[in-house]
C-alpha cells in the first residue's frame, strides 16, 4: 500500500468518449472490442456482435494518467478486461487493481449510481478520486456522509472524455491533500 491517493477509472466516458458525434476525436484511434458485458445484451449471430463495439482510446492517455500521483484502479463495467483490452491501447499496465461489483447495474434504493457504495466500501477509508460519467450531485453528498476521507467524484462528459482539464483537476486535487490525508 502506498500513500498516494486512488484514482478510480471508468472506461466508458471518461477513456472511451462513446457519444461523441465526431467519428475522430483529435488523438484518438478507433478498435473493435468484444467486452463480455457488452457481448452478454447481443445476439451473438447478430451483425452488431461479429462487428464488435467500437471503442475509442487516446494512446497518450496512459502516460498521462500514470504520471498523476494516484495509485490506478479500474472501476468498470469492463472489469478485469480493462487490463487485457484497454490498458494495452492506451498504455497502462496490465496489472490494474479492479473493483469487482457484486453486481452490475443494480438500482439503489437512494438514487445513487449503481457503483457508489460498492466503491466507498472497496476504497476502505482512503482518499480516492473517481473519474466516471454517471457521477450525480446525490453521489457526492453521499460520499462526502459515508467516506471519511477526502474523496473527488469528477464527472466526465462521455461527448468529450478526458480533457486537459480533468487531467489539471485531478493534478490539484491530489496537491491539496494534506500529507496527514494521503
Amino acid at each position: 500500500m502506498t500513500d498516494r491517493p486512488l484514482l478510480l477509472l471508468d472506461v466508458d466516458g471518461p477513456l472511451n468518449p462513446f457519444r461523441s458525434r465526431l467519428a475522430g476525436l483529435r488523438g484518438y484511434a478507433g478498435h473493435r472490442m468484444r467486452p463480455t458485458i457488452w457481448m452478454s445484451r447481443r445476439n451473438p449471430a447478430s451483425r452488431s456482435a461479429r462487428r464488435g463495439l467500437k471503442v475509442r482510446l487516446h494512446p497518450a492517455h496512459g502516460a498521462r494518467l500514470t504520471a498523476l500521483p494516484y495509485e490506478l484502479a479500474w472501476a468498470t463495467t469492463w472489469m478485469h478486461q480493462a487490463n487485457t483490452m484497454i490498458a494495452p491501447h492506451i498504455g497502462l499496465p496490465g496489472d490494474l487493481p479492479v473493483i469487482e461489483w457484486p453486481e452490475l447495474f443494480t438500482p439503489d434504493p437512494d438514487g445513487l449510481s449503481w457503483k457508489t457504495r460498492a466503491l466507498v466500501d472497496w476504497a476502505a477509508g482512503r482518499p480516492f478520486a473517481w473519474v466516471d460519467d454517471m457521477i450525480t450531485p446525490l453521489d457526492r453528498a453521499w460520499v462526502a456522509a459515508h467516506h471519511p476521507a477526502p474523496a473527488l467524484l469528477l464527472r466526465v462528459h462521455p461527448r468529450h472524455g478526458l480533457r486537459d482539464r480533468d487531467f489539471s483537476a485531478l493534478t490539484r486535487w491530489a496537491a491539496d491533500l494534506s500529507p496527514a490525508g494521503r
